[in-house]
């Protein structure tokens, strides 16, 4: 056997791998660069599609400004206050016998509450109506005795001492039957304050005492509270600042209508009329307080309920009207976009009055008719080509109305967004699969969209398909 030498050099055949390296890093650097420019080239002509592109119209929606009536209000915090309130009390002392109404019940005035045991006051009445009649038998029985006296006085028979004298006890009797008979009215009146009525009609709140138990007039607990719900008041607060126009109102004797609305401001309560004001303003928080009275026939007002009322002071005949969104802010001030009928968006300044309830009065800018965007302005420009669409829908609804600002279209629920072209499909694909690793050029699309062909490198490393 043959053994090599140290001055022999055994030749070996170069790895595979170490020759064909050179050429794998080339591949993969071409592949890099054409899918660094189809990632790029395909952002690009999406930027182009975008809505707001240069070679594309922003879709809006628009509405037309109108003309209508509009309502100024002044808003304030109320609270609802029972006209009358009465804390029910006994006024005698005794036991609580009867308690005839149930809570939360609706009495009328007049109407009998409690009963508390009269029997004291009725065994008063007796002693005090036993003692009018001694003392008015003794008064007769005085009388007649003066008037013998008289008699005798005359015939020289008795001093006018006695006569005097008598005339003077018809006096003490008579003061005695009269405290006698104020005795038995006290009785009766006791009687009377025995059994408790409604002062006035209005809603039995929760009882505080129960019958049997013992009752004084001087508890500080009352029995019962008895609230008068109709008519009712609703007391608010207003600025002082807005108290001049409120008082150039009152002073033509015009009766000023206030509305009032729950906590969200979403329901109607009641509508009622200014009844009052108060006569100094609160320096602590510079409002004034006032009263208005509201019918509360169905009874939606309650006491301190908690209300956000709102104070008619002015009515705008025919003024320009338009939603509040349409209504731009910026460093000049208050602006509209006004598509005009070649579709162009143009900025206008305009001068803005009062606003509420979702819409906005222009008192300058802008005229009746003239359509306003109220969706898309956010991607607008001053010039910019718009196609019009329904406020919450696709381009191409009905142009220039798109029903009431806030409200949907009435074929947005049954409207669905229509598929994208095939080759923005595509481009979507390739942009996702790009991110996931995939090579852009490894899809058919590539050759159909303009993109160049693999190079033969790149093509000896894919696998060539069955026919």
């Amino acid at each position: 056997m043959h053994t090599p030498t140290q001055d022999q050099t055994i030749s070996q055949p170069p790895h595979p791998t170490r020759r064909k390296a050179p050429w794998l890093l080339l591949a993969a650097a071409c592949l890099a660069i054409g899918g660094g420019a189809y990632w790029y080239k395909a952002q690009a002509k999406d930027a182009k599609q975008e809505p707001g592109g240069k070679n594309r119209p922003v879709p809006v929606a628009v509405i037309e400004a109108k003309s209508q009536d509009v309502e100024v209000f002044l808003s304030g915090l109320g609270t609802v206050s029972p006209q009358s309130s009465v804390t029910i009390k006994s006024r005698v002392d005794g036991q609580l016998m009867q308690v005839l109404v149930r809570e939360g019940q609706v009495v009328r005035a007049g109407e009998l509450l409690l009963v508390i045991d009269p029997r004291p006051s009725q065994v008063q009445l007796a002693q005090a109506e036993g003692q009018l009649k001694r003392d008015t038998a003794l008064l007769e029985n005085a009388r007649l005795d003066l008037k013998r006296f008289a008699d005798l006085l005359s015939q020289g028979a008795i001093a006018r001492q006695q006569l005097d004298t008598q005339q003077s006890l018809v006096h003490q009797y008579e003061g005695a039957v009269a405290s006698d008979k104020a005795q038995a009215d006290s009785a009766r009146l006791q009687i009377t304050y025995s059994r408790i009525t409604a002062p006035f009609s209005g809603q039995v709140g929760l009882r505080q005492v129960d019958p049997g138990n013992m009752v004084r007039a001087s508890d500080q607990t009352g029995l019962l509270v008895v609230n008068q719900l109709s008519p009712i008041n609703v007391l608010f607060t207003l600025p002082e600042d807005q108290l001049p126009r409120v008082l150039a109102k009152l002073r033509t004797g015009e009766k000023l209508r206030v509305d009032v609305y729950d906590r969200e401001q979403t329901h109607k309560l009641g509508q009622g009329e200014l009844a009052s004001m108060d006569n100094q303003i609160d320096p602590s928080t510079g409002t004034v307080r006032l009263k208005a009275a509201f019918a509360n026939a169905q009874g939606e007002l309650f006491p301190n309920q908690f209300v956000n009322a709102k104070l008619l002071v002015e009515v705008q005949k025919d003024a320009v009207v338009v939603p509040a969104a349409t209504v731009q802010r910026g460093q000049q001030g208050t602006y509209v976009y006004v598509v005009s009928p070649e579709g162009v968006a143009k900025a206008r300044p305009v001068s803005v009055g009062e606003t509420g309830d979702h819409q906005s009065v222009i008192l300058s800018g802008l005229a009746v008719g003239e359509k306003v965007v109220v969706e898309g302005a956010d991607r607008l420009r001053d010039g910019a080509q718009v196609e019009v669409k329904e406020p919450g829908g696709k381009p191409g609804g009905k142009e220039g109305k798109p029903g009431k600002p806030g409200e949907p279209a009435a074929s947005q629920n049954a409207t669905r967004p229509e598929p994208a072209p095939a080759a923005q499909e595509g481009k979507h694909e390739v942009k996702l699969e790009a991110k996931r690793g995939v090579k852009p050029e490894a899809r058919p699309e590539a050759k159909s969209e303009g993109k160049p062909e693999p190079s033969e490198a790149q093509a000896g490393s894919q696998p060539k398909a069955k026919p």
